[in-house]
């Protein structure tokens, strides 16, 4: 069984766009869990092509999709509050500290956010 990480919708991007970074090819072979705010982030793109969404959708099929329970809706409510951080992130947030699962992320926002692991794809360093 493969290891479980919860990734941001930055991380799924690069996995879409086939980032040649190797952090990007080692991410992608775990098993993702996302937030079903991460599948509307992708999704809900604008201007994406219908080429796009099939490909989108042969990921998502592909990942853990969490959807919002009560548990995490409070949990994001606490950590917004907290953090003062966008709603959509503290949902993401939420979910990967419910789950207990780190977080992989680009977003060095995360980073403040006390009670989660976050591991912060730089890509910028190999």
């Amino acid at each position: 069984m493969k290891d479980r990480v919860f990734v941001d919708t930055n991380i799924l991007i690069y996995i879409l766009e086939k980032h040649p970074h190797p952090k990007v090819l080692y991410i992608s072979q775990f098993s993702l869990g996302i937030s079903v705010i991460t599948e509307i982030e992708l999704l809900g793109k604008k201007n994406i092509t219908p080429y796009e969404v099939n490909i989108a959708r042969d990921l998502l099929n592909n990942c853990e999709i969490i959807d919002l329970k009560n548990t995490i809706k409070e949990t994001a409510i606490a950590l917004k509050q907290k953090y003062s951080i966008k709603t959509f992130d503290a949902i993401v947030a939420a979910t990967a500290k419910s789950f207990n699962l780190p977080l992989v992320t680009a977003d060095k926002d995360f980073k403040k956010i006390e009670g989660i692991d976050i591991v912060l794809l730089d890509l910028k360093t190999t």
